[in-house]
């Protein structure tokens, strides 16, 4: 079971604009770290040993597969209001994408040239520039990957995916629900553009040079991807549950430890409101295995505010209560009232007949119409 803040009391710190302060025990975290990787291997193992079909996505080694650990944070109220499509980055203690066969896509402004001799350049690290195996800028890719099948293509051509942060916010528009159906690929954010200097003590934008395009150092723009790739990726929503890849199943207890910390700690100070006393409980898992705890808090909510008390509950269930048989009665007695009123309808007496009455008017009429041509006859002689 994991431990409360009560357990891990001695290790509080003061937290700015937080009531309620705490922190993971390294211990459990580290205990449950040793005990996800066993259980990973451990199944993995037993489903290669029970699977007489041959599965290609197992290693050579030990026949197991290098599953994703995640990390996740459920909190009491919504971290986010809004979906978020640019994910915050979390630098961490061991990167993930370290492996040298990482490939990595850079989707900048126009011109792409510019961006292509910046990362042949000399002064660009020559480990980085081998994992960079595309350079593109916006206007191609909106010419060249506006098709479904040409965007399928690209999103399983490369691991990662950057874009300068000047054009970010058209990319969803162009690359469509193939990057961000799913937070494993949306492009992450880098600045391309050179930083502002200090003159005289104040901060100076560059001036551009005529001819010259609006791009940092090449020194520069390979320490901000290197960070982009050593960073763990935050896709914020309007949801009380959120996931952070933390590490690999390959790796150590130790390693993962590492990174659990530095995510959750920094996820709380920097996007939980209210942080700790926000946070409801945290866990780390596989991709097919059980959440496994290392962080719980002992209340359930905020605010008295979002409870709503017994008295109050049993008094709304009872006018919902009253309101159902009000309205089930009225449908009962809407039939017996439609009778009612058709047998009121045909029981009503008709009015007498006046046919005698009308023949004699209409014979008085014919007798004073033959005086009245006799009379107009007898004038006329």
């Amino acid at each position: 079971m994991a431990p409360s803040k009560k357990e891990v009391a001695k290790k509080e710190v003061a937290v700015v604009g937080s009531n309620a302060v705490a922190a993971i025990d390294a211990a459990q975290t580290l205990k449950a770290s040793k005990a996800l990787l066993s259980h990973i291997k451990s199944a993995a193992k037993e489903q290669a040993e029970s699977s007489s079909k041959r599965n290609l996505l197992q290693e050579a080694n030990d026949g197991e597969t290098d599953q994703i650990v995640w990390l996740t944070l459920t909190t009491k109220r919504h971290m986010s209001e809004k979906a978020r499509l640019q994910p915050g980055k979390i630098l961490l203690p061991h990167s993930l994408n370290a492996a040298a066969e990482t490939t990595v896509c850079l989707i900048t402004a126009d011109p792409q040239r510019a961006y292509k001799n910046i990362v042949a350049a000399d002064e660009f690290p020559a480990e980085l520039r081998k994992k960079i195996t595309r350079v593109i800028d916006v206007t191609k890719l909106k010419a060249k990957y506006g098709q479904y099948e040409a965007q399928r293509k690209l999103f399983a051509e490369h691991d990662v995916f950057l874009g300068d942060d000047r054009i970010i916010n058209r990319l969803p528009k162009i690359l469509g629900k193939t990057f961000y159906k799913t937070t494993l690929k949306r492009p992450v954010p880098v600045v391309l553009k050179p930083k502002a200097r200090k003159v005289d003590g104040k901060r100076t934008k560059p001036q551009k040079k005529e001819g010259e395009v609006n791009a940092a150092t090449p020194a520069e723009i390979a320490k901000e991807i290197e960070k982009a790739l050593g960073s763990a990726l935050v896709s914020l929503s309007p949801s009380t549950n959120t996931a952070v890849r933390v590490g690999f199943s390959d790796w150590t207890a130790e390693q993962i430890a590492a990174n659990v910390e530095a995510v959750a700690n920094t996820m709380v100070e920097k996007w939980v409101p209210q942080q700790w006393r926000n946070v409801k409980s945290i866990y780390i898992k596989g991709a097919e295995t059980a959440a496994l705890p290392i962080w719980m808090t002992d209340e359930l909510w905020l605010d008295d505010k979002d409870v709503i008390a017994d008295s109050e509950g049993k008094a709304e269930k009872a006018n919902i209560g009253k309101k159902r048989k009000n309205a089930e009665e009225q449908a009962e007695a809407a039939p017996a009232a439609k009778k009612a009123k058709k047998a009121a309808k045909e029981e009503k007496p008709k009015p007498e007949g006046n046919d005698d009455k009308l023949d004699q008017q209409i014979s008085d009429r014919k007798t004073r119409l033959r005086s009245a041509k006799a009379k107009a006859a007898k004038a006329a002689e």
